[in-house]
């Protein structure tokens, strides 16, 4: 018994021996490896280059695609500010309404990104980043930095063109937002503090398409109409406005706007305008210099219970035409005053409110199909959508 278990620990003490051995060779050879004094590689076989092209993902492509032609955007603008530097606390309480506010207008700076668009010069952002501004400059990530001018700008879709002077200027591809998916992977590019850190190079988030289509309303202090958004978890940071959503092709889909947060920050809720929508306001702003305001001549109110019951009209969802502009786009399509409108477009119209979002988007030219209740009867008429006469 006692020999048996003298030769178990003589085993023992051999493997170890011999383990420890190998633990110390193999350990040589990595040094030698690391140091560049072997033939052999980390990365096997293919060597580093094959790992290096394993971590190049479509997110990064995409992100060395579109984030040349990412540029931040200063603004300096001017606002009006009621205060008086010498009341307090105490001088309110006593003196409050004796006094008349100081008014007075002060420069300030605003801050954002945008995308070019094409090699001429042309930058598309939102409207909220350079809207009112008296000098706007951007910055390239090259470094080369321009003053730039105001080409248009629209706040009802919240998008501006900006043009700037220069040459060798990278162009990012816009892609189709109606081909987006929900799920699929999207990168946004800004530089929201670049102004800041003094780098012009651009900052990428990543996530995916949360949703789309979203109607989003405003706030009470804008008149932008947020319709068909795309919504996304990639961080959509302060300065990020006006920057691209990109998919993995590496085509702009989108333009980052803004978020929804309690605490200023991002949260995974941001939203962008369609591209596609972009596209349409680009070539208005370009060719005409704004957005021309597309023409129904039909005036609608909102249909309730007791307006249908006075007009002996039946309890239906939908607006009421109570005007007709003569010899415009609706009465020759044939809508008469007292149609009860439906739906546009397939969509129900149940307010004035929904009327105009169901419209909003359309760009003269366009065909829109109306649907109008008379006479208990549904009748579909197509109204080809004209400019606002002046």
């Amino acid at each position: 018994m006692i020999l048996s278990l003298v030769f178990v620990i003589a085993g023992v003490s051999v493997g170890l021996l011999v383990t420890v051995k190998a633990l110390r060779e193999q350990s040589e050879q990595v040094s030698r490896i690391i140091s560049g004094q072997s033939g052999v590689s980390l990365y096997g076989d293919e060597g580093e280059e094959a790992v290096g092209l394993s971590r190049e993902t479509a997110l990064v492509r995409a992100a060395n695609s579109v984030g040349p032609a990412t540029v931040s955007i200063s603004a300096v603008k001017t606002r009006v500010v009621r205060a008086d530097p010498m009341r307090d606390e105490f001088f309110d309480r006593f003196f409050r309404g004796h006094f008349p506010d100081r008014v007075y207008r002060e420069p300030y700076q605003s801050f954002g990104s945008g995308v070019i668009v094409d090699g001429d010069g042309y930058i598309l952002t939102n409207e909220h980043v350079v809207g009112g501004a008296r000098e706007v400059r951007v910055t390239l990530t090259d470094g080369r930095e321009y003053q730039a001018r105001v080409l248009g700008g629209d706040s009802r879709f919240d998008l501006a063109v900006l043009k700037i002077d220069a040459e060798d200027l990278p162009v990012a591809v816009l892609g189709d937002s109606d081909d987006l998916m929900i799920g699929e992977w999207v990168v946004a590019i800004g530089n929201p503090f670049g102004h800041f850190l003094n780098d012009p190079h651009p900052t990428v988030t990543a996530g995916v398409v949360s949703a789309l289509h979203r109607d989003v309303l405003a706030d009470g202090e804008s008149d932008a109409i947020y319709k068909d958004m795309v919504q996304t978890d990639a961080s959509i940071n302060p300065g990020n406005s006006g920057g691209p959503l990109v998919n993995s092709a590496g085509e702009v889909v989108g333009i980052n706007s803004f978020i929804f947060s309690m605490s200023g920050g991002s949260q995974g809720v941001g939203f962008a305008i369609p591209v596609n929508v972009a596209r349409l306001i680009i070539n208005e702003l370009i060719e005409f210099g704004r957005v021309r305001d597309v023409w129904v001549g039909m005036r609608v109110q909102d249909l309730n219970p007791a307006l249908a019951q006075n007009l002996g009209l039946p309890a239906v969802r939908g607006v009421l035409a109570s005007f007709l502009e003569p010899d415009s786009p609706a009465e020759r399509a044939g809508i008469r005053s007292g149609d009860i409108v439906t739906a546009i477009n397939g969509e129900k119209v149940e307010s004035v409110r929904k009327a105009r979002r169901a419209i909003f988007g359309s760009r003269v030219g366009d065909v829109i199909t109306v649907t109008v209740l008379r006479g208990g009867e549904s009748h579909e008429f197509d109204i080809v959508l004209e400019e606002v006469p002046h």
